[in-house]
């Protein structure tokens, strides 16, 4: 025997490429792999957009699978990312959700370090040990760059540049940020689904207009559009014509569906991030899911709603009204993806594989071009996500 895990010897990843074995939703060792292969991995991980702290020592803290980050604009204006560990012994610095601070100080033995992350206080430093310098004790940071405002960060040194990593998917990104990313928080949910990350991850172009009943309830057509997937880490968009139901008594308040022009075109687009950020700009909502494994069964996901720095207050209210209640956990459009997350998941405890259909015209072969309500956009991350975790795929 090589130096193969122990799942890779026993699960059998199948010939066909839109087969996927249920095994890999369940197994506890699997799960401890891909937390170091993936999250700890050559990979980017979206952690917060620059207008969440948006002023001087404003801060939010997040976690990247069981990595805890605490997330600063300095005085200096600069947003950075750092590993939410004291550099003296390690004890988390802070311990709220976001706030504002000039200096964060840890409780343990009261260093204390400014926005920047710099090390400015540590009592009795003069019985430290000889030649010890403030300097050398900052707050420790992950590798990160942005794009648009969004920051992203990766654990490990090998990973590649944020543009290799995104690929075409950079463009759309930009267009689902506004085209400028100039935007300004106007507010959040949190969740937390009984799922397996994957799971939440492989939500798919099919399910739509067949899960969602709003869609039926309003006779809600969707419009003509592309769906396409990058030939690297198989980041998928899903970018359409904006259709807008016709007035009907169903809602009380209209508004919830309705267009307004912010002079960009009349276009809804989604897309999704290997291996969690699902990013999304529908009807007047701009949303950007920032998403974790919290254990093999749960995930934490906190949809951040945005608005654009032009808009008139109006907007800006239109804009928060619509987020609460169209897309979200609990939106009148995506209410029911977090029964199916779970129940995808009991399903998984099953043996056997999962087996894509809608859009696979040849097993044997990946596919880079859909249309927009196939389900094998999918597809070119889980061979990835194989590839990744080192899965030999069974000869045809």
């Amino acid at each position: 025997m090589t130096g193969q895990e122990a799942y890779q010897r026993d699960i059998v990843w199948p010939a066909n490429y839109n087969e996927i074995p249920k095994e890999i939703f369940v197994r506890q060792d699997l799960y401890q792999a891909e937390i170091n292969r993936i999250f700890r991995g050559p990979e980017w991980h979206p952690v917060a957009h620059e207008s969440e702290v948006p002023l001087p020592g404003d801060f939010k803290t997040c976690n990247l699978a069981d990595v805890p980050l605490l997330i600063i604009r300095g005085e200096d204006g600069k947003v950075r990312a750092f590993y939410n560990a004291c550099s003296h012994r390690s004890n988390q610095i802070e311990v709220k959700p976001s706030g504002n601070r000039t200096e964060f100080e840890c409780p343990y033995h009261r260093w204390l370090f400014n926005s920047a992350g710099e090390l400015v206080g540590c009592p009795n430093q003069r019985e430290f040990t000889p030649g010890f310098d403030k300097k050398d004790y900052p707050l420790a940071q992950p590798r990160q760059e942005s794009l648009g405002g969004l920051l992203f960060v990766t654990l490990s040194p090998d990973t590649d540049s944020l543009d290799d990593f995104l690929q075409e998917a950079k463009t759309s990104l930009m267009d689902i940020m506004g085209g400028d990313g100039r935007l300004r928080l106007i507010g959040y949910h949190r969740v937390r689904y009984l799922t397996n990350w994957k799971a939440y991850s492989d939500n798919d172009g099919y399910h739509p207009p067949l899960l969602h009943q709003a869609f039926t309830m309003l006779n809600w057509q969707g419009g003509a559009g592309r769906q396409y997937a990058t030939t690297g880490r198989g980041h998928y968009c899903i970018d359409t014509e904006l259709t807008v139901p016709k007035p009907t008594s169903v809602i009380r308040d209209t508004s919830v569906i309705e267009f307004r022009d912010e002079g960009r075109p009349k276009r809804s687009s989604v897309l999704a991030l290997f291996p969690m950020l699902v990013a999304s700009n529908y009807l007047n909502v701009i949303s950007i899911r920032f998403a974790t494994p919290v254990a093999i069964d749960e995930v934490e996901v906190n949809y951040a709603y945005f608005a654009h720095q032009d808009d008139d207050e109006e907007m800006v209210r239109h804009r928060i009204r619509q987020s609460s209640n169209a897309i979200g956990p609990s939106g009148l459009i995506s209410m029911e993806d977090a029964s199916v997350f779970h129940r995808v998941h009991i399903g998984n405890r099953t043996p056997g594989k999962a087996v894509f259909q809608k859009g696979v015209t040849d097993p044997s072969r990946l596919s880079f071009e859909f249309r927009q309500n196939d389900e094998s956009g999918n597809l070119p991350h889980w061979e990835y996500y194989r590839a990744a975790m080192g899965f030999r795929r069974t000869a045809a």
